[in-house]
């Protein structure tokens, strides 16, 4: 009882891990004006970024004629290193009780909106960064039982949403800056709230259209 007791207690490092997990994988340290040198404790950052190919014909993970599931299989290699990191990461973070914080502080956030706990956050806040990597979290988080299938349904709309969405919103979608007529961050705001919608919609259709296909699940 009393070893419950203590795994139960949060504490202020706990916090500070959380803290930490968050400024890692949002993507907040990427780009800050004047502290260029933050951008060494983002995710995206150390996971590094492909090249400019100046000549398409030769550049290729085989060079000039390089074809069919061979290229395929080295792509998908190269992004083994993106979610390792990821996952390492979040187990030392984990350890320092990160989880457990994100539980309590993002639970009654989560549990009104999408019907999931509080330690889904980190999965969550991953996957603004890396797809991969947010969905190795949440396979992960299923794999261990602690979320539900339902739980990992609603989940997998909210990252399916906007997947990426700092990374790809900056590292893509910057060359349409030049001629939006709003802020930048007025389309980054929008996307981020759409994934919440999404999240939302699946959950009201599995809890009404496919109410009995998770009756029986705990």
């Amino acid at each position: 009882m009393e070893q419950e007791k203590n795994e139960g207690r949060i504490g202020v490092v706990a916090y500070i891990a959380l803290a930490v997990a968050i400024l890692f994988f949002s993507g907040f340290l990427m780009k800050v004006e004047g502290m260029k040198w933050l951008s060494a404790f983002d995710f995206t950052t150390l996971t590094g970024a492909f090249g400019t190919m100046k000549d398409p014909a030769k550049n290729t993970f085989l060079g000039a004629g390089g074809v069919s599931a061979k290229a395929g299989f080295l792509f998908a290699l190269s992004l083994a290193p993106t979610v390792m990191l990821a996952l390492g990461a979040l187990e030392v973070l984990t350890h320092y009780g990160a989880i457990r914080a994100a539980h309590k502080m993002l639970t009654p956030f989560l549990q009104p909106l999408l019907s999931i706990p509080g330690k889904t956050g980190l999965a969550l806040i991953t996957d603004l960064q890396s797809t991969d990597a947010g969905a190795a979290l949440t396979k992960e988080l299923y794999d261990e039982g602690e979320i539900t299938k339902k739980e990992l349904t609603i989940m997998g709309a909210w990252q399916y949403t906007g997947a990426g969405l700092i990374n790809n919103y900056f590292a893509i979608g910057s060359a349409l800056f030049s001629v939006l007529k709003a802020p930048i961050i007025v389309p980054l705001f929008l996307m981020f709230i759409m994934k919440f919608v999404g999240g939302m919609f699946v959950r009201f259709v599995l809890n009404t259209v496919y109410k009995e296909d998770f009756r029986n699940e705990q």
